[in-house]
């Protein structure tokens, strides 16, 4: 199954640096993206002797407004991003197929689709359903349909368990940017730790040797010709040297708690305007305010839910946004 399938593909071609493709090719169409490109192209040509497109150009080409089906996204640095949705995941038709960061998609690696994150990203995925917790690197755009969060390929669904099911309830982090793996970033140490000496224990350490427990061979293990292995067991994936997750296709498992499916319609500072658009909803379904409190400011929400489906929470966001709720989008809590 994949949610993919109604997204627009075209593709750049003749370009004037080739390996431009490597760049910007895209899976969307990116109006002004595309515009980037060709202005990145040119300039490197203007350059003798270059031969390769600028990394840091072409991730400040992956930041442009771009435009898809009427609807604008304008992707943004977001160290900070933290978003719980619904996912889905893509495979055919677009095995093979340049991504929107103009590597070529292979739907047997673990990899990711994000609408407004940079491109490239690391991001830490977990399947709220099942604990699974997968890290992931996103290098194309989507997805575009039903208000989902990421777009998974179809080897990262599989790890996480949702590949039959088509969607899962996630929460996306961010853990770092693919720039950062290649790079190492200086350390900051304060003046104060560079002038202070070692600690030193002040009395002497002592060792002794514990008997074996019951039951057990002593050494005996040891003295075997097989050299005794031990598991290397990881609380997290692999950790690089900036703090971010390598995207290296380990799973592990969290405890799950329950969380539950809303459409959220719309947000608003004034209860009167969350009121109105509670009204119009009516005949959509039952819907309410939610009122909470975010950074010493009142919002007050407007809700339909909880819902038992993410087929039924489908169905209620087409109903809302025909409703003239334009900000209706997937909530899971």
């Amino acid at each position: 199954m994949t949610s993919h399938l109604d997204r627009s593909t075209w593709w750049l071609t003749r370009l004037a640096v080739p390996v431009l493709l490597l760049g910007l090719a895209g899976c969307a169409e990116t109006t002004l993206a595309i515009h980037g490109a060709k202005q990145i192209a040119q300039a490197d040509e203007a350059r003798p002797g270059t031969r390769q497109i600028d990394a840091a150009k072409v991730r400040r080409a992956s930041l442009r407004p771009y435009q898809i089906k009427g609807i604008w996204y304008y992707p943004t640095v977001m160290p900070d991003y933290d978003e719980t949705g619904i996912a889905s995941w893509y495979g055919d038709p677009f095995h093979g197929r340049k991504t929107a960061s103009g590597e070529v998609y292979d739907k047997r690696i673990v990899t990711a689709a994000h609408k407004t994150l940079p491109l490239p990203s690391t991001v830490r995925v977990t399947n709220l359903e099942n604990g699974r917790v997968l890290t992931v690197r996103v290098n194309d755009r989507g997805p575009f349909v039903n208000n989902r969060i990421i777009d998974m390929s179809q080897r990262g669904a599989q790890l996480l368990g949702f590949e039959r099911q088509g969607v899962a309830r996630v929460r996306v982090e961010v853990v770092g940017s693919d720039d950062d793996r290649f790079v190492l970033r200086e350390v900051k140490t304060p003046t104060g730790e560079k002038r202070a000496g070692s600690a030193a224990p002040r009395k002497s350490v002592k060792v002794a040797s514990l008997p074996p427990p019951q039951g057990s061979s002593g050494d005996a293990a040891l003295n075997q010709s097989t050299p005794v292995t031990r598991p290397v067991v990881r609380s997290r994936p692999l950790t690089l040297a900036g703090g971010e997750e390598a995207a290296n296709g380990q799973v592990r498992v969290v405890p799950t708690v329950p969380t539950r499916l809303f459409v959220q319609a719309g947000s608003f500072t004034q209860f009167q305007n969350a009121d109105r658009l509670r009204s119009r909803l009516a005949a959509v379904g039952p819907a309410f305010i939610d009122h909470v409190l975010i950074d010493e400011r009142d919002f007050f929400r407007v809700r339909l839910g909880p819902i038992d489906s993410v087929d039924r929470a489908d169905q209620l966001l087409a109903l809302s946004l025909n409703a003239g709720a334009d900000d209706a989008r997937i909530i899971v809590d």
